[in-house]
């Protein structure tokens, strides 16, 4: 039920009303106050209004935030001493979908093992339902406000910059007030909240934030931010207009972030660039399972200071263990006030990467023979997340799809060429796989 980042799926076909009065069931078990609120997509209201009936059927109180951020909801679950907090949001999917993630009071996503607890109380029809004199109270509030001063006592910035937030017509609009209330200058592109994302795809690709680009490029201001629906993602554009790479803003993020001798948590796809760029101030990287989950799971290890995904999630565990799109605007700022984005891009060495996707109708079956096939062939093989083979001037990384029948291939090298043939190897690998698969 759930994925790498919640449950999400179409709306009316996998996400129902009756999956989300489930949920809250489920949760309801456990809870006695609850946090909930969702993005701007209008499926949002029905989820989340089934959800709670589900929650106070339980006799859990519910605390409604309306249309908020991600983060300012998983946030909010402490700062209001409840026990969960809950958004509606399909996060950077497109209009059709809508999503249902949960949250600790420390601000990180229900973790694996809490997440198996909720599906098998789903699947069993595990309630604890009261009766009409025992039921939860629903209230609305804002934690807006809050949110705003939690950045701006993170953040101090001797010289605000210009700049331009591309909200992606969703929910990340705190960005837009912390930003001003640090005394920046800031222009907005798509900032009326819209959950059928009129001005853009929710997701913040470099196809997808163009018009970011280019009027970043040809006014003054001095860099660009973009997010996704619910805000939980910040990708940024330098004072020249040029869309910073992920692997690229994570080299710059962590290399600030982290002092000699700590270490920053990374997903197993990300970049050498990142490892190599850390490697300059004795920062080492530790390597996680795709998804913002097992980063903010990482970094509560007393020595590992931050966390980031290459798609745009980035974790400072002492202010939160949830991914923080409107923190990451006010820290980019901070950092681009002090010394230019341009400049800081120039400094990281990339290094290029091919990728490819093949079909594949039994995943579990090929993806078991191939790791069976590098383990034999390879000596430096990590299986945490898939397959990953390091080499002596690069990597490979096989891993299954997690909502599509296809196995992913990743590859990258200090040239194209060496890339190009990794990524072959890697490919007939799966290949092999796949037809032995296919005759079994």
């Amino acid at each position: 039920m759930f994925g790498t980042s919640g449950i999400r799926g179409s709306v009316g076909e996998d996400m129902t009303a009756e999956l989300a009065l489930s949920v809250g069931r489920a949760l309801g078990v456990e809870t006695d106050r609850v946090v909930v609120g969702r993005d701007p997509r209008e499926s949002g209201q029905l989820l989340i209004d089934a959800l709670t009936a589900g929650l106070r059927e339980s006799g859990t109180d519910v605390l409604d935030l309306g249309v908020a951020a991600t983060p300012t909801i998983a946030r909010a679950v402490a700062w209001e001493d409840a026990d969960a907090g809950v958004a509606i949001t399909a996060s950077h999917n497109p209009a059709p979908d809508n999503g249902i993630k949960l949250w600790q009071p420390s601000g990180q996503a229900f973790d694996d093992a809490m997440q198996d607890r909720i599906s098998e109380r789903v699947e069993a029809d595990e309630t604890a339902l009261q009766p009409w004199d025992a039921l939860g109270t629903r209230e609305t509030a804002t934690a807006r406000q809050r949110h705003i001063e939690a950045i701006t006592e993170t953040v101090d910035i001797e010289d605000p910059p210009s700049v331009v937030v591309d909200l992606g017509t969703g929910a990340g609009g705190v960005s837009v007030d912390a930003l001003q209330a640090l005394g920046c200058s800031v222009e907005t592109l798509n900032a009326q909240p819209d959950g059928s994302f009129p001005g853009r795809p929710s997701e913040p690709t470099p196809e997808n934030c163009e018009s970011l680009s280019e009027l970043v490029g040809a006014s003054d201001a001095d860099l660009g931010i973009a997010h996704d629906g619910d805000a939980d993602r910040m990708r940024a554009v330098t004072g020249d207009g040029e869309f910073i790479s992920g692997d690229v803003l994570l080299a710059i993020l962590a290399r600030e972030a982290a002092e000699p001798g700590e270490r920053v948590a990374v997903p197993v796809d990300t970049s050498m660039a990142v490892e190599d760029t850390l490697a300059e101030i004795d920062v080492e990287v530790t390597r996680t399972q795709v998804g913002d989950v097992y980063v903010a799971e990482r970094v509560t290890e007393p020595d590992v200071t931050f966390g980031g995904e290459p798609s745009g999630a980035w974790i400072w565990p002492e202010a939160t263990l949830c991914p923080d799109g409107p923190l990451a605007a006010a820290k980019l700022a901070e950092l681009a006030s002090e010394r230019s984005l341009d400049a800081r891009v120039a400094d990281i060495e990339t290094y290029p990467i091919e990728r490819a996707s093949l079909e594949v109708s039994e995943k579990a079956a090929v993806m078991e023979r191939v790791t069976e096939a590098v383990t034999k062939t390879y000596d430096d093989v990590t299986t945490l997340d898939g397959v990953r083979v390091a080499l002596s001037d690069g990597w490979f990384l096989i891993r299954a799809s997690g909502t599509q029948p296809l196995v992913r291939v990743t590859a990258q090298a200090r040239d194209t060429e060496q890339a190009r043939t990794y990524l072959t190897e890697a490919k007939s690998l799966v290949e092999d796989a796949r037809d032995t698969t296919a005759k079994a």
